[in-house]
C-alpha cells in the first residue's frame, strides 16, 4: 500500500495555506458531476452511502459519509443511507441502529433509508433471467474447488464441469436452492461472464450462495443471498442512483458492476461508479475485523472506547461532528492510497474547541500551597473568564482562600535557568489571583515535600502589579475549601506505532498496542464542575481539552481526555 513518509506537518501557516489553495477548487469528483450536470447527462444526482451493517463505523467511514452527503449538498441533489444487509451471519440490528446515529450526529440527513434486503425479490427474478438467458449456472463444486479454478493469476480459469450444464437444470436447482432443499455450502449460483480475464473477478464470480441462518430483516424467508458483486450495482439501479462511489479497493470490481448492469438495463440511465482513495490514519487500524477483535478480546472496552477510531468512539472522547466534517474536507479527496497522520484530526479537534469549550481550572497532580500572611478563615469571590476567544461565554466566579492546591510540577526547590514557575524566593501569578511569593517548603521524614508555603501581595488582585512589577510565571490552582474530586481517565494513542499493520509478518499488530493509551487518576477541580453534564467539553487551563464522559454522576465526575493542549507525539517520534 502507497504512504506518505513524510507524513503531514501542522504548522497552522501551511493549514491556511491549503484551505486558501482548496477553497474555490472542485475535487476530480466534484468536476465529473458538475461536467455532466452541464451535458444535461443528469438533471440531479443521487448518492449513497451503503455501509454493511456488520461493526460499528468508524473515522475512515466519516470521510465516506461527508464525500457522499458533501455531494448531495453541494449540487442540490439526493443521497440514500443504505443498508448492504446480505451476509446474515455477521449482521445485526444493533449495527443498524448504531450507523444511523454516526450519520445524523455527524450532520447529515439521508433522504431515503434503504436495505439492500429490500430487493431480494427482484434480485432472485433478475438471477432467473440470467439463468434462462445463459449467463448464469449452479455450480455444485465446493469453494476450495472454485477458488483453485478461478484464482491463478498467471494462468487461464479452469471451466467448471457444471459450466454448460442445460439452462432448464440450473433453474430447477436455483429454485430448490432457494426452497432450502441443498445444505449451506452445497452449491451456488454463478454468472458466466470469462474465465480467460486477467481480471479475477470477471472470472465466473459467485451470485448466489445458500446461508440457512436467520436474517434480521427478513427472518427465514430466504436461505440463499446475493453476493456484493452482484447486489452492490443492482441496488444503484433500483434506487436511481447517478454516482455510486466506492473506495479503491473496487476499482477491480467496475468492470463486474457494469456487466451485471448491462444484463438488466433497457433505458439509457445507469449509474457510474467512481472511486477514490480511502483514509488510512496513523497510530490505529482501520479493519473492521481488527477492531472487532480488539473488542472481543477486551483490548479496549468496547466499540465506542475512547482510543478506537469508530464514530461512537470519537464521540465519547470529545470529538464534535464539526471538527471530523472539518478534518475530512482538509484531507480532500485523491486518487491514490496515502496515509494522514493523526496529528491532523487532533489539530481540527482543538481549533475548534478553542472557540466552544469554556475554560476551569483544574490541578491533576496536586500539593497544598498556603498563603501564610492571607488573613484566616477568609474566603473571597474572584471573576474568571469563561473563554478569552468568545465573549458571549461571559465570566464565573471562582472562591479564593487562605490554602490552595497547585500542580505538584509548577514548585521546583532547586530549579535550573530559565525556570519561571514557582522556586524558593521566585514570585508567580496565580490566575486570576494575585502574585505569591515562595518563603518556605514542609517535608516529610523522607524528605518530600508536602506543603508549599508563600506569602501574597493584597495590591496585584486580578494579577496586575499597581508598581508596575513584572513576573514571568502564571500557574493555576483550585481553593481547596471546596475543591472537588475528580476522576480523569486520560486517554492516549492506541498504538505505539505510527503503522501497526506494518509490522513484520511474525509479529501480531496487537503487539503494536500502547500499554500507557488509558491511565485512571484523581484530580481537584473548580466547584463549577460538579454541575457539568456528559458530553459537555472543556478547556483545563495549561491541561487540555476534556469531556464528561457517559459513567459521570454527580456523585463520581469522571472526565475523557480529549487532546492535550500541544502535540507531545511529535517529540516523542522525532526522536
Amino acid at each position: 500500500m502507497y504512504r506518505f513518509d513524510n507524513i503531514l506537518i501542522l504548522h497552522q501557516q501551511i493549514l491556511v495555506f491549503m484551505e486558501n489553495e482548496t477553497k474555490n477548487q472542485l475535487n476530480f469528483i466534484e468536476e465529473i458531476i458538475e461536467g455532466e450536470l452541464k451535458t444535461g447527462k443528469y438533471e440531479t444526482i443521487i448518492t449513497r452511502f451503503p455501509p454493511e451493517p456488520n461493526g460499528y463505523l468508524h473515522i475512515g467511514h466519516a470521510k465516506s459519509i461527508c464525500l457522499n452527503f458533501g455531494l448531495k449538498n453541494k449540487f442540490k441533489g439526493k443521497c440514500n443511507l443504505r443498508f448492504d444487509d446480505t451476509n446474515p451471519t455477521k449482521e445485526e440490528m444493533e449495527y443498524v441502529e448504531s450507523i444511523k446515529k454516526d450519520v445524523e450526529w455527524l450532520g447529515f440527513e439521508w433522504d431515503n433509508l434503504c436495505f439492500a434486503s429490500d430487493y431480494f425479490e427482484q434480485l432472485y427474478l433478475w438471477a432467473i433471467e440470467l439463468i434462462k438467458k445463459g449467463k448464469a449456472y449452479v455450480d455444485e463444486q465446493t469453494p476450495e474447488q472454485i477458488s483453485e479454478q478461478r484464482t491463478n493469476p498467471r494462468s487461464k480459469g479452469i471451466e467448471s464441469p457444471y459450466r454448460n450444464r442445460p439452462f432448464e437444470e440450473s433453474l430447477d436447482l436455483f429454485e430448490r436452492m432457494k426452497n432450502g432443499e441443498f445444505e449451506t455450502g452445497s452449491m451456488v449460483l454463478r454468472a458466466k461472464v470469462d474465465m480467460d480475464s486477467p481480471n479475477m473477478h470477471m472470472r465466473d464470480p459467485i451470485m448466489y450462495r445458500i446461508l440457512k441462518q436467520s436474517h434480521h430483516r427478513t427472518g427465514d424467508k430466504w436461505c440463499i443471498y446475493p453476493m456484493y458483486d452482484y447486489a452492490h450495482g443492482q441496488s444503484d439501479y433500483i434506487e436511481g442512483i447517478t454516482h455510486s462511489i466506492c473506495t479503491l479497493e473496487f476499482e477491480v470490481h467496475r468492470p463486474l458492476y457494469d456487466w451485471f448492469l448491462d444484463q438488466i438495463i433497457t433505458g439509457v440511465y445507469r449509474p457510474r461508479q467512481i472511486e477514490f482513495a480511502r483514509l488510512n490514519l496513523t497510530y490505529t487500524v482501520m479493519s473492521k475485523r481488527k477492531l472487532l477483535e480488539l473488542v472481543k478480546g477486551n483490548y479496549v472496552n468496547g466499540w465506542d472506547d475512547p482510543r478506537m477510531p469508530t464514530i461512537s468512539g470519537l464521540r465519547r472522547r470529545g470529538y464534535t461532528p464539526e471538527s471530523i466534517r472539518n478534518f475530512a474536507e482538509r484531507i480532500g479527496v485523491a486518487k491514490r492510497e496515502n496515509t494522514i497522520d493523526v496529528s491532523l484530526l487532533e489539530y481540527c479537534i482543538r481549533e475548534d474547541l478553542n472557540f466552544k469549550a469554556n475554560r476551569v481550572l483544574v490541578v491533576i497532580d496536586p500539593i497544598k500551597l498556603i498563603i501564610t500572611n492571607y488573613p484566616e478563615n477568609q474566603t473571597e469571590t474572584l471573576e474568571a473568564v469563561n473563554n478569552p476567544e468568545k465573549e458571549e461565554a461571559g465570566k464565573r466566579t471562582l472562591s479564593f482562600s487562605k490554602e490552595l492546591y497547585i500542580e505538584r510540577d509548577d514548585f521546583m526547590e532547586e530549579p535550573p535557568k530559565k525556570y519561571f514557575r514557582l522556586s524558593p524566593g521566585n514570585e508567580v501569578r496565580l490566575r486570576y489571583a494575585y502574585f505569591v511569593k515562595c518563603t518556605d517548603v514542609v517535608k516529610d521524614i523522607n524528605g518530600n515535600i508536602t506543603e508549599i508555603h508563600c506569602t501574597y501581595d493584597p495590591e496585584t488582585k486580578g494579577g496586575k502589579s499597581n508598581d508596575g512589577r513584572k513576573v514571568k510565571g502564571t500557574i493555576h490552582w483550585v481553593n481547596a475549601q471546596d475543591a472537588i474530586p475528580i476522576e480523569l481517565r486520560l486517554y492516549d494513542r492506541l498504538f505505539k506505532e505510527a503503522f501497526p499493520d506494518d509490522l513484520p509478518e511474525e509479529k501480531d499488530y496487537k503487539e503494536g498496542l500502547n500499554p500507557d493509551s488509558l491511565k485512571t487518576i484523581t484530580a481537584l477541580a473548580e466547584a463549577s464542575l460538579k454541575h457539568a453534564k456528559p458530553e459537555e467539553k472543556f478547556q483545563f487551563e495549561r491541561k487540555g481539552y476534556f469531556v464528561v464522559d457517559y459513567d459521570s454522576t454527580p456523585q463520581k465526575p469522571i472526565f475523557n481526555r480529549i487532546v492535550e493542549l500541544r502535540d507531545s507525539w511529535s517529540k516523542i517520534s522525532n526522536k
